[in-house]
């Protein structure tokens, strides 16, 4: 792993001060290990793989489907809202989630952002600036349908060490699988492998910075930080230990933009043309962080989803200090490979979808807008937004369709 320098003051403040208005709310005050697998089935969540016949009576892998979705960004307002959902006996964010567990549990594979860390159990637990989750976040991630987490981003290092390691914790207590933090050097040099058809899948992630703070003292390892070289030589790694399928989530670009930054840009093009004997390195990248949907994009044969925008979040603050009703919408993305059609070949998405979904901050409630009907006035007009911005790269000319 590249060594890591810690960020000077100046670049700090700076840092700390674009976080001051992403992740605000409205009212608010100023890699896990491997686990081998059976090699003809497996299980990711409590999905059995099968393998399907092929001519001549031989044993294909069977495909899979995976479903992605974007930032899990818990504010004061959401933890109030969980404490209510539980009755007054501790926090219960499975009804918030409720409206997209269909599609959630529906995949083979189901990869979730978690952006905060947990706070001690009994809390106190907090929203901006300085995030500490409930760890009954994951309970309900996992009850969604969620089998792993990416969870490198700016707030990692909200807490420092320890509350890198609480998170952790708590998604192993569930059964999620995690990458992008880690909290020993060998946790962090393996990575992450999921069971999904009759593909090994492997899950790497990244993030542009902590926000300023500095990396624990003596742990270089415990936050992967975004590097072109670094994320290639990972996923060269991945392919060696046995993936069959790359996914890199990438917390990256620029808060409140819908359009894609240069640097996700050029990123996404570097990484994308990068192969290994005549095999890309990676199938599919998966960003989040700038807290509005972003554009789907099929470049060098892959597919780049630059941000997918909130899943759970308070009413958001933009940059100018006003409530944007953007940083409630989003979507999740829904990707079907199929194996390969020569030994050693790619796994090859055959159908991509995006599923537009919303926060309804009044509620508490995320909203499938891909399946919602329009007895609310305001789903036909949220739909269309987020698609706009979604094929504003000329995905559909690509295939991508809107799913339910």
């Amino acid at each position: 792993m590249t060594s890591r320098t810690r960020p000077g003051a100046v670049v700090a403040a700076a840092l700390l001060l674009a976080a001051a208005t992403g992740c605000t709310q409205a009212g608010d005050p100023g890699t896990g290990t491997t686990t081998p697998g059976d090699a003809a089935s497996g299980s990711v969540g409590g999905r059995t793989a099968v393998r399907s016949a092929a001519p001549g009576g031989a044993s294909a892998p069977a495909g899979f489907t995976l479903v992605a979705s974007g930032d899990v960004l818990p504010h004061d307002s959401i933890i109030r809202r969980a404490a209510q959902d539980a009755g007054g006996d501790g926090y219960d964010f499975g009804p918030m989630l409720a409206g997209v567990k269909s599609v959630v549990s529906g995949a083979d594979l189901a990869i979730c952002h978690m952006e905060t860390v947990y706070g001690k159990e009994g809390g106190p637990y907090t929203g901006y600036p300085a995030f500490k989750s409930p760890p009954e976040v994951a309970t309900a991630l996992k009850a969604t349908g969620y089998d792993s987490c990416s969870t490198a981003s700016n707030h990692t290092l909200d807490d420092g060490a320890a509350g890198l390691r609480r998170t952790l914790d708590a998604l192993d207590k569930v059964g999620i699988r995690h990458a992008g933090s880690a909290r020993t050097a060998d946790e962090a040099a393996s990575p992450t492998l999921l069971k999904a058809g009759g593909a090994t899948v492997a899950q790497l992630a990244y993030t542009y910075d902590t926000n300023g703070y500095p990396l624990p003292e003596g742990q270089p390892w415990a936050v992967r930080l975004l590097d072109e070289r670094q994320v290639i030589a990972d996923a060269r790694a991945a392919r060696a230990a046995g993936a069959d399928v790359v996914v890199v989530s990438v917390h990256w670009g620029t808060e409140w933009q819908t359009e894609a930054d240069e640097r996700q840009l050029s990123l996404g093009r570097a990484l994308t043309a990068s192969t290994s004997g005549g095999r890309p390195d990676i199938d599919l990248i998966i960003g989040t962080h700038a807290h509005v949907p972003q554009a789907y994009e099929k470049v060098n044969g892959t597919w780049v989803v630059y941000g997918m925008g909130d899943q759970i979040a308070g009413d958001m603050i933009n940059h100018e200090g006003s409530f944007d009703a953007r940083g409630n919408q989003g979507t999740l993305g829904r990707f079907t490979f199929a194996p390969p059609k020569t030994s050693g070949g790619r796994w090859e998405v055959t159908k991509a979808e995006f599923v537009p979904q919303w926060f309804d901050t009044g509620r508490g409630r995320v909203v499938n807008l891909g399946a919602a009907g329009d007895g609310d006035p305001r789903h036909a007009s949220i739909r269309e937004t987020i698609r706009q911005v979604v094929l504003g790269r000329g995905a559909d000319k690509d295939g991508l369709v809107m799913g339910k």
